[in-house]
């Protein structure tokens, strides 16, 4: 090898090492959700925060449309602790809700909701995001103001802490709160238990592993096929139920733009496959300096929106054959904001998207 060819060979390895470290340097770094800059300064740990969701006067609160559900009535009793515990598939245990145990007032409840108040990068699912809870208004003034969401089967992809799939429990008939790794599982499904009065007892709610770097469905190994499963992992059964989930709903998923193409690539494969279905994803806009632009921009936003196709354009067939998602932008100011404990701001945004399949909308 010459000289000339071994340097230029010794500098693609240092470039390549540079770029591995600022990487690991990247991931390492602490950040921190707006919305805990109340939280106490220097916590490390779990930290538990009471989320107030208020009922308009003259709307009523929501219910489930299960069979043999309980409706909780307006107490100011104090709730005392509960557990939940896992069958033997690793599926949540929840007990009967009980009309003298929600913390209730009149017209509000609240959510105990534990997470961290800063986390890493690859931890950020630990910290409760501003989307999450402008998601959580939208998905609470459906609740209160029509029967949409009773009975239905509902996929959250990357939950974080599980709040609003934990809201969703309220009403429909199948929750999935899916995100990746153990220690983000494991708080949605304790958040899951310090909120088990305020879901309907006849729900069926499911913690579970969905990597969108992993193909969907997920293979069943030798041991997941049987009986031998991870307290995480799908079986055929649920499988099958998650594909017949009509309603998809995502907070502050779109920050990436590796973990963009990956998200769309599993929304594709999920719509694909059994009942038509509808995602529901609340995103805020984060704007960086670009040196390419000279400005600042939002470039994971345009990434994200590089994906969808207005309904004009598939009416018009400028989507052609090849399957693509068609978004509309929902006018977030006609939500009222029924959780106090956050202010909204102007970079947050919900999007309706569904699957186009060969110029029609599924």
């Amino acid at each position: 090898m010459s000289r000339k060819n071994r340097t230029e060979e010794n500098k693609t390895r240092k470039s390549g090492t540079r770029m591995e470290e600022e990487s690991v340097e990247s991931e390492a770094e602490e950040v921190m959700s707006e919305v805990h800059l109340g939280c106490p300064p220097g916590f490390s740990g779990p930290h538990l925060s009471r989320f107030t969701f208020s009922t308009p006067p003259g709307l009523i609160e929501p219910r489930s449309s299960n069979k043999d559900s309980q409706v909780i009535e307006a107490t100011t009793s104090t709730c005392t602790q509960q557990t939940i515990s896992f069958d033997e598939d690793g599926d949540l245990i929840l007990p009967r809700r009980k009309t003298n145990c929600a913390e209730f007032s009149n017209h509000s409840y609240s959510l105990t909701i534990q997470h961290s108040i800063t986390s890493t990068l690859p931890s950020v699912g630990l910290q409760v995001w501003r989307a999450e809870l402008v998601l959580s208004d939208f998905i609470l003034h459906k609740m209160f103001t029509s029967s949409e969401l009773a009975g239905v089967v509902s996929l959250e992809l990357g939950a974080g802490t599980g709040l609003v799939g934990i809201l969703l429990a309220r009403v429909a008939k199948t929750v999935f709160i899916t995100d990746h790794g153990n220690e983000i599982l494991d708080n949605c499904s304790k958040n899951i238990e310090l909120n088990s009065e305020l879901i309907d007892h006849g729900t069926k709610v499911y913690v579970r592993e969905l990597d969108w770097m992993d193909p969907w469905p997920p293979r069943l190994s030798i041991e997941e096929s049987s009986g031998k499963t991870k307290r995480y992992s799908w079986t055929l059964s649920e499988i099958e139920i998650a594909h017949e989930a009509s309603l998809l709903v995502a907070a502050d998923v779109i920050y990436s733009e590796d973990l963009t193409d990956a998200f769309f690539s599993t929304l594709e494969r999920l719509m694909s496959l059994g009942s038509e279905k509808v995602l529901f994803l609340a995103l805020e806009k984060r704007y960086n300096f670009s040196l390419h632009d000279l400005d600042v921009v939002a470039n994971g936003y345009l990434h994200f929106r590089s994906y969808l196709r207005s309904e004009e354009d598939c009416k018009g067939h400028k989507c052609g054959t090849e399957p693509c998602f068609v978004g509309k932008r929902i006018d977030i100011t006609k939500i009222p904001q029924y959780v106090k404990e956050y202010e909204r701001g102007s970079d947050v945004e919900i999007w309706e998207i569904k699957s186009n399949s060969n110029g029609l909308v599924k």
